[in-house]
C-alpha cells in the first residue's frame, strides 16, 4: 500500500499565506461631509431666525414714509380707515 502526498508537510501552511493589503480604487481629494435634508433645513430656519433677530426693532425709513402720507389731507378717507380697523381687528382676533 503506497499513501500519495495531498498537499504541503505542514496543513496549516495554506492558512499562513499573507496578502498584501488591496489599495483605494480612488485616492480621496479630502474630508467630506454630507448633510440631511432636515439638517438643511434646520439651517435655514437658524439662519433666517439670527436675520430677524439682527434687524432694528423700529424701521425709520416705515415711520418716515408714513408720516409723510399722514400729512397729506387726501391720505386718510373711508377706505384707509376700513383697512386699518380690519388690520386691528385681526391682530386681536375679533374678525
Amino acid at each position: 500500500m503506497t499513501i500519495e502526498r495531498l498537499g504541503p508537510i505542514d496543513p496549516v501552511q495554506k492558512f499562513n499565506k499573507t496578502e498584501k493589503p488591496a489599495k483605494p480604487n480612488s485616492v480621496a481629494s479630502g474630508d467630506s461631509i454630507a448633510l440631511s435634508d432636515e439638517a438643511k433645513l434646520r439651517a435655514e430656519i437658524a439662519q433666517a431666525v439670527t436675520e430677524a433677530q439682527d434687524l432694528p426693532d423700529i424701521r425709520q425709513d416705515r415711520i418716515d414714509a408714513v408720516r409723510e402720507q399722514l400729512q397729506n389731507p387726501t391720505y386718510i378717507d373711508d377706505r384707509v380707515v376700513d383697512i386699518v380697523a380690519d388690520e386691528i381687528m385681526s391682530v386681536f382676533g375679533l374678525d
